[in-house]
């Protein structure tokens, strides 16, 4: 299973592909296909529904990262509460 971190960077990625790719699917869409009028709202649906894919990928990736950086945070308080046990202990 990945971890949060691998997580994070895969879906980032894939996140801002998608709003790239919405973006640019507009740019050609105004550019090339408006003398066809009836198709615009077919092609507005498929730009929204890439655009909001994206953006849910990049909100899920920053949860990734925020849970990563939640882990990692906790096993440093878990290592440091046992080394200050350890160092009690020996004394």
């Amino acid at each position: 299973m990945a971890s949060h971190e691998d997580k994070f960077t895969s879906k980032l990625l894939f996140g801002f592909g998608a709003i790239i790719a919405a973006v640019m699917l507009t740019l050609y869409v105004c550019a090339e296909r408006i003398p066809k009028k009836d198709e615009w709202y077919w092609w507005g649906m498929a730009i929204a529904v890439i655009f909001c894919a994206g953006i849910f990928l990049v909100a899920s990736a920053l949860i990734h990262k925020m849970k990563s950086d939640m882990i990692r945070k906790q096993k440093m308080r878990h290592l440091q509460r046992g080394s200050h046990q350890e160092a009690a202990d020996i004394s």
